[in-house]
């Protein structure tokens, strides 16, 4: 069991809110929209509630957020979490509410509403076991990427996934060396794979990523040519597509070591990123990538480009 703290407030309260939760202890915390909510609403749970994959450290884009807070269920918990709650009272739309919260294989919850989707004209992203109408009959034209993200990031629901994942089903892989920067499920590099590619580097700072990541390229019959990096690992190489659906911050420091990882020509596509951010990545790598229009989804924006 889990002890939930609830409650709805304006945008510009929310640093100061997360502040106050994680200065408490909170073993999560989750922003939400909170269209519709109300009072005495029913509080969903943190990961069913929609947010596929939640981006870290972004800033919302809604104007009233709904925040979650997951505390243990024992005294020092129970007492963080009415601490917090009487001190957020004043800035929260609504009363803050505390609930139990009864524990859950959360790496499985995703299972429940994923379904078999097309990226482009022929990949298909599929919960494993799962395939989309058709896919059996021998002239079937799609490319099945079998996924189990179990708790990395990347399932192809979130806007920034979807449009790495329609710009890879739109190039000609056949023998290109991708690398993949901030792999979260694997799902760019291993759909990369399968679409063609002669080899992949996947590169992660987070273990769970990187387990998720041999998992799925495994499942998925291609994980004799994928190799898996944390960054600070990563060997010196020129790949021929590289691309990075991470943040903004990250992005724009990573801008002169994709430029020297990258050979000459090679593709460059770049997202999670806001639209009203692509300015500044697009001028951070100007100097070695001619870059394209942006492409936006929801807010959301992909850049693509080519090295000079």
């Amino acid at each position: 069991m889990w002890l939930q703290l609830s409650l709805i407030i304006d945008r510009d309260q929310a640093e100061q809110v997360e502040s106050v939760l994680d200065d408490a202890g909170a073993l999560a915390v989750t922003l939400d929209d909170a269209v519709d909510e109300t009072a005495d609403a029913n509080w969903a749970d943190p990961i069913a509630s929609g947010i596929w994959e939640p981006a870290p450290a972004t800033q919302p884009l809604w104007r009233q957020l709904r925040v979650t807070a997951l505390f243990d269920d024992d005294d020092a918990g129970t007492a963080a979490a009415g601490r917090c709650a009487e001190q957020l009272a004043t800035v929260a739309l609504y009363p803050p509410t505390i609930a139990s919260l009864e524990d859950r294989p959360w790496e499985r919850v995703w299972l429940e509403e994923f379904e078999p989707t097309r990226f482009g004209q022929r990949l298909w992203v599929c919960p494993r076991g799962q395939r989309p109408s058709g896919a059996d009959a021998p002239d079937w034209p799609g490319v099945i990427v079998d996924l189990d993200p179990g708790l990395a990031f990347g399932t192809g629901h979130h806007p920034t996934t979807a449009l790495c994942l329609t710009w890879l089903d739109g190039l000609d892989l056949a023998g290109k060396r991708v690398l993949d920067y901030g792999c979260g499920s694997g799902i760019l590099a291993i759909a990369a794979l399968k679409l063609g590619a002669a080899s992949a580097i996947a590169v992660d700072h987070d273990p769970q990523a990187l387990e998720a990541t041999v998992d799925n390229a495994a499942g998925n019959g291609v994980l004799e040519r994928l190799t898996l990096y944390r960054p600070e690992q990563l060997p010196d190489g020129a790949a021929d597509v590289i691309v990075a659906n991470i943040l903004a911050g990250p992005l724009l420091e990573l801008a002169p070591t994709l430029a020297a990882l990258s050979a000459p020509g090679a593709l460059l596509g770049l997202s999670g990123i806001l639209n009203h951010q692509v300015a500044r990545i697009a001028d951070a790598y100007a100097a070695s990538f001619l870059m394209q229009p942006a492409e936006v989804r929801d807010e959301w924006a992909f850049v693509a480009g080519r090295r000079r």
